[in-house]
């Protein structure tokens, strides 16, 4: 069985599908149909930079989704791959869970950019500047991150954000609550504790205007039928009917990515090869959490000519 995962925020550089659109009608298309549904040159910025404005939540969430889709289309339509034929089942990391319902079908592609741009303006928003923060704690398990988490909170919000793998969490919360854990990470077995350069605590309950906004969102473009079931971030389960789609889509704003738990499910439904679109950061964390599978990542051409002979 076979799993095509989205990668999310970080993934993001400037110089960004410049040579996929150089190689292939069908990736400029679908540049152009972004730039087209945001009335924005998107794809000047992912080209071009600067890289202030390609790391803009509003911008980075949107342009990450673009370059994995430009090259699924490249694979299906120059390539004779249908993903709903040789997909078992999609996933992605935060905003990556939208650029696989856009492969299963749930979301146009004009939609999905439409609510990634609406999606990371609101998370912007949802928090002033400087009051909440991010880190993520290397060297450390669910269980030593949830007892930091617990030990720094003191009050404020200090929670799970991420878990990403058996060796990396990621918390989220209020600012100081994140700079007491980070300073806290050595009296819990945790080898480093990094702050990470995001513009708001993404994944913890100061979310919630932005949960609010998604809620409303979903509810004017409602996710249509998948073709391909999706294993959703908060419950690492497999997920195929609408309503509940759009459910975990605003639950996601909120909740914890269960990234970890998710490579696990995937595996034991019988996964053994994963496909990673359009970046090189699931794959390793995929690797550190289940072992005997087949790992791909796909960044280039290249990449695709070796993926189409290979299927």
């Amino acid at each position: 069985m076979r799993a095509f995962v989205f990668p999310g925020q970080g993934s993001q550089k400037v110089g960004m599908g410049v040579e996929l659109a150089a190689a292939s009608r069908v990736a400029r298309e679908v540049f152009e149909e972004v730039d087209d549904a945001l009335g924005q040159k998107l794809f000047r910025i992912m080209a071009e930079g600067p890289e202030d404005q390609l790391t803009l939540t509003e911008n980075a969430q949107p342009a990450i989704m673009a370059h994995a889709i430009a090259m699924l289309r490249v694979l299906e339509r120059e390539g004779g791959m249908a993903l709903a034929d040789r997909a078992d089942f999609v996933a992605g990391h935060s905003l990556g869970e939208y650029t696989a319902l856009c492969a299963a079908g749930a979301f146009s592609l004009a939609d999905t950019a439409r609510l990634l741009k609406l999606r990371g303006q609101s998370m912007q928003a949802a928090v002033p500047v400087g009051v909440g923060a991010m880190a993520a704690l290397l060297g450390a398990d669910i269980e030593k991150a949830t007892a930091l988490a617990t030990a720094a909170a003191q009050g404020e919000v200090c929670t799970v954000a991420n878990d990403n793998d058996p060796t990396q969490v990621v918390l989220s919360g209020h600012k100081a609550a994140i700079d007491r854990a980070v300073a806290m990470v050595k009296d819990h077995g945790i080898k480093r504790g990094v702050l990470l350069p995001v513009s708001a605590p993404f994944h913890c309950p100061l979310m919630q205007p932005a949960a609010d906004a998604m809620a409303q969102a979903l509810a004017e473009t409602p996710p249509r039928a998948l073709t391909v079931a999706l294993f959703a971030n908060v419950t690492a389960a497999p997920v195929t009917d609408p309503a509940e789609v759009a459910r975990l889509l605003v639950e996601q704003v909120t909740g914890r990515v269960r990234w970890r738990e998710s490579a696990m499910a995937m595996r034991d439904a019988g996964v053994e090869q994963f496909i990673e679109l359009g970046g090189k950061v699931l794959g390793p964390m995929i690797a550190r959490s289940v072992a005997d599978v087949s790992i791909t990542s796909v960044v280039s051409m290249a990449d695709i000519e070796m993926l189409l002979k290979e299927l």
